[in-house]
């Protein structure tokens, strides 16, 4: 039997070129695209197409199944943190931030990650698969259904490419996932409304700018220097921090849209005085924006977060430079906020359960 097509996976034009295989009307790909999209997962429930057709559409489609399979609300509401559940039983994680601008979605795009990190939890397990377009969809359309359920007025207004996995090492399907959620049929959410978080894939940083996209581009730094970044991050033995600041600068002038450069501030390890200095000199004459962020600490690192004299610090130093900085809002400290804490978890129980201990 003839495996079924999974639905979510599809443009507006590629779902109009499997209809007409089927000879259904091209009309109608708009219709089942926008029912799709506002979470009708099931054919049946599209009361404007034929019943003949909906049983057709069963019968040669399937839809991204992501189940969720608990959630961690924070104590003041302001974030929930979702693990999911894939067809083929993997598991990966989400967040939903509610802002009073909107609520924020921080969507995975890998089930683990090849990256390695050392502060990262996603990595420890390492990397499984890439997910597709659809799968990402699906953590979107799962979020939106649970907050109507929770009678939610907003939905989902804002997109963070943040989650396991690195985006750029899943480019394609990534690319495929910006297209579609951007679609006026579909979500609608604008580009600008949209941050695409990278290690550091410097020649996938070229490629996305010339995609002209004007979503936002942040990237993971936490470091002023190559000898730390290579400490920290693997991807650092790669490309260097002078390349990376070369291709953001390229992705400005193609976007026009500030490039965000992410710093993880751990204690005694890239937060001195010195540290700041010398990213700030990198940086000076270049119109970016350096996000800091107090570690998130996770089980089995050393990795302590900085003082709060010290992040102070970190901060006028920078602003010494004319930069413009700013330090993360610190959301879900008391729900594993680190990306990848919740599966890690949830999956050592699970195997600890599974050998009886």
């Amino acid at each position: 039997m003839k495996e079924r097509i999974d639905i979510l996976d599809l443009t507006l034009e590629e779902l109009a070129f499997e209809l007409g295989k089927l000879n259904i009307a091209q009309y109608r790909a708009e219709q089942i695209y926008a029912w799709l999209h506002r979470g009708v997962l099931d054919f049946y429930d599209m009361t404007n197409i034929p019943k003949d057709m909906r049983a057709l559409l069963d019968k040669s489609f399937k839809t991204s199944s992501v189940k969720i399979l608990d959630i961690l609300q924070s104590e003041d509401k302001s974030t929930a943190k979702y693990l999911f559940l894939l067809d083929d039983g993997n598991i990966i994680e989400g967040v939903v931030m509610r802002y009073t601008y909107g609520n924020t979605i921080c969507v995975s795009t890998q089930v683990g990650c090849k990256m390695g990190c050392s502060f990262c939890a996603s990595t420890k397990a390492g990397f499984v698969r890439d997910l597709s377009a659809g799968e990402m969809i699906a953590q979107v359309l799962a979020a939106e259904r649970h907050i109507d359920a929770d009678k939610g007025k907003r939905g989902i207004k804002n997109i963070v490419l943040m989650g396991s996995g690195e985006p750029l090492d899943n480019y394609e399907n990534t690319l495929k996932f910006l297209n579609i959620i951007h679609h006026s049929l579909g979500l609608n959410i604008s580009y600008r409304n949209i941050t695409l978080s990278t290690c550091g894939l410097v020649t996938r940083i070229y490629d996305l700018a010339d995609e002209g996209l004007p979503i936002t581009l942040s990237i993971s730094l936490h470091a002023p220097n190559d000898e730390l970044r290579k400490e920290i991050m693997p991807i650092a033995h790669r490309y260097g921090i002078d390349e990376i600041i070369q291709s953001s600068k390229y992705y400005f002038k193609k976007t026009g849209r500030r490039v965000t450069f992410e710093y993880a501030l751990i204690d005694n390890v890239n937060d001195r005085k010195d540290h700041a200095m010398e990213l700030g000199q990198k940086l000076k004459d270049f119109p970016c924006h350096v996000n800091l962020i107090p570690i998130n600490e996770i089980r089995d690192s050393h990795y302590v977060r900085s003082s709060e004299k010290n992040i102070d610090r970190f901060i006028k130093i920078l602003q010494g430079y004319d930069i413009q900085v700013t330090r993360r809002r610190e959301l879900g400290q008391n729900i594993q906020g680190a990306c990848g804490q919740l599966r890690r978890d949830y999956l050592g129980r699970y195997i600890s359960h599974s050998k009886g201990e």
